[in-house]
């Protein structure tokens, strides 16, 4: 092989015949160095050498981007590995592959620290709204409520319920609102829960209860994850210690208090909610089960009503003759029964002061009322009307769930069969022969509801005679 010494006009010069696939030029200077070129003119610095009596050739790069000098190291870097027992072409993978596993490296750390930057800008408020919205499709309507009320913020002026602040505060879960969704750990929570437990237990009881599904849905969600520590924080021994056990309650109607909480139930100057309430014992139905009820669910033809509840989807009832009395004598304003156009707007404090000054001289106790439009188109539960209407009769701490319970305590008067009661009021079937194999039509438990309604009744005193024809419904002015 004919060699030269390298200069800039030597290799620019060279140029391969178009005879021939490829022509080469060999440094004089450097061994092994040669000038590759083709007739298309791409020329190429190479590198041969003899590696284990077999010659290797190696590419080091275009004389545009390698300088002679800078040509001429690298072939003595490449014969000096040879000169060492390496073959050059596998030295020339590893630094390639050495270079991946760094560019891989680094990326890996990038991804990592954007990560931990995404974790720690992504609070608990906005996964929470994330996980109420994708779970409230399988939710009540309550229950969807109590996910926004315990995280609310406070600070908004109204006049009722602050215990003369005149502003709201926070709710139970809002203190965790704002904090890193990673940084919920056992400790941090079980302190939320002393903290909590010391002035309202049982707002704190079902913010923790409601707290410990959302991390459990965390977990379970691939986005979310690797946020949330393995297993579940909200649920330590420490945490529901603190916020302790609830009191069983067990208010509920008396015989004997049947004839003066119907006297002052039937006396509330809203007729809508005296019917509501009175419809809540006589159903046996939860609060919201009412007060959503829709003119559609209700059934003269086949005396049925329709109630949607929370364990079924909806279950349907005996619509009994003075419940029937009492819807068909409403209004119809909408489409709901229980339409919203009255509520009584006073604190309780107010309501129980002016039911002993009514007590006192003697008279029933009238509820101003004021134009309040509901939000839902429907009332919302009239507390303040049944805690003045209990105060009346002289019946105290009675809940509108003491009212589902009354019903299920009063029908113990009439022997009536248990799986009968459960299956009106929505109970879920507590036994295998109750869940699979008894099946009660509509007429076999209007059977028995009418008995229950016909008795509650007689024990309060009040005359009804049913009727084939109810009240014809009306449109309201």
């Amino acid at each position: 092989m004919a060699k030269v010494a390298f200069t800039a006009p030597r290799v620019a010069g060279f140029k391969c015949p178009p005879d021939k696939q490829q022509a080469f030029l060999w440094d004089a200077t450097t061994p092994g160095l040669g000038l590759r070129n083709t007739p298309a003119g791409k020329p190429s610095y190479v590198f041969q050498g003899l590696y284990q009596g077999k010659t290797v050739r190696i590419t080091i790069g275009s004389p545009s981007a390698w300088t002679i000098p800078n040509a001429q190291v690298k072939a003595r870097e490449l014969q000096r590995q040879i000169d060492e027992g390496l073959d050059p072409r596998e030295v020339k993978r590893d630094a390639m592959a050495e270079r991946a596993r760094k560019r891989a490296t680094e990326a890996a750390t990038a991804e990592l620290a954007q990560r931990d930057a995404i974790a720690a800008a992504t609070k608990v408020k906005e996964v929470w709204e994330v996980y109420i919205q994708a779970r409230r499709p399988h939710w009540g309507e309550a229950h969807f409520r109590d996910h926004v009320k315990l995280a609310r913020p406070g600070g908004k002026v109204i006049k009722r319920g602050t215990d003369g602040r005149g502003v709201t505060i926070d709710m139970p879960l809002f203190s965790i609102m704002g904090m890193p969704l990673r940084a919920l750990d056992a400790a941090t929570i079980e302190a939320w829960a002393a903290r909590e437990a010391k002035t309202r237990p049982t707002s704190a009881r079902l913010a923790w209860r409601l707290l410990k599904v959302f991390l459990n849905w965390c977990a379970e969600q691939p986005e979310y994850a690797d946020l949330v520590p393995a297993g579940n924080v909200a649920a330590t021994r420490k945490a529901r210690q603190a916020l302790g056990k609830p009191r069983v309650k067990n208010d509920a109607l008396l015989r004997e208090q049947l004839p003066g909480w119907f006297a002052a139930v039937r006396n509330i100057s809203n007729s809508t909610i005296s019917a509501a309430i009175q419809v809540m014992l006589l159903t046996g139905a939860r609060p919201g089960e009412v007060l959503q009820m829709r003119w559609e669910d209700v059934n003269t033809r086949w005396r049925g009503l329709t109630i949607r509840d929370k364990v079924e989807g909806e279950r349907v009832i005996p619509l009994t003759p003075y419940v029937s009395h009492l819807l068909h004598g409403l209004p119809r304003r909408s489409e709901w029964v229980f339409a919203s156009s009255r509520i009584v707007k006073m604190d309780s404090k107010n309501i129980q002061r002016r039911a002993r000054r009514a007590e006192l001289n003697g008279e029933a106790l009238v509820v101003v009322e004021v134009q309040q439009a509901s939000e839902a188109g429907h009332i919302r539960e009239p507390r303040s009307h049944h805690v003045a209407a209990c105060s009346t009769a002289g019946i105290e701490g009675l809940t509108f769930h003491g009212l589902r319970r009354s019903f299920k305590s009063l029908t113990e008067w009439l022997d009536i069969p248990a799986g009968v009661v459960a299956q009106i009021m929505g109970h879920k079937p507590s036994a295998t022969a109750e869940k699979h194999y008894t099946v009660r039509p509509l007429d076999l438990l209007r059977v028995h509801h009418e008995r229950i309604e016909g008795w509650i009744l007689e024990q309060s005193g009040i005359v009804f005679t049913p009727t084939d024809k109810p009240h014809t419904l009306h449109a309201a002015n």
